[in-house]
């Protein structure tokens, strides 16, 4: 079955063209959650597209992060139209990391994974 986005295409607005492509959750443009953590490492090889970032909800489970399917590669102007708070931390280099704190809402450094997505 065709996945159903919360943001059809012709309702994104270039508000980061340019930075390249990234891997975000189903949970955040099919379900409908925010962003809740995202981290930056360094770019696939050979994928001079790849900007190394990667988005997350923060509440997948380890079944959810194992299974391929639950995962898409974007353009990273699509996670700045879902959440444009994320636009400031763009330039970061690799590696970082960042989580929504649950109080103020707002991006504070995280730990960074240890390898994969956690």
């Amino acid at each position: 079955m065709p996945k159903r986005f919360r943001i059809p295409a012709e309702d994104m607005k270039p508000l980061a063209p340019g930075r390249g492509s990234c891997i975000a959750s189903d949970r955040i443009t099919v379900d409908g959650a925010g962003v809740g953590f995202m981290y930056r490492e360094s770019p696939d090889d050979g994928d001079d597209l790849d900007s190394g970032w990667r988005f997350l909800s923060g509440d997948e489970s380890e079944a959810y992060v194992s299974d391929p399917a639950h995962f898409e590669i974007y353009d990273v102007n699509t996670h700045a139209n879902y959440d444009p708070t994320i636009f400031g931390l763009m330039d970061r280099p690799a590696p970082c990391a960042f989580e929504r704190d649950g109080q103020s809402g707002a991006w504070v450094p995280a730990r960074f994974p240890d390898g994969g997505i956690h």
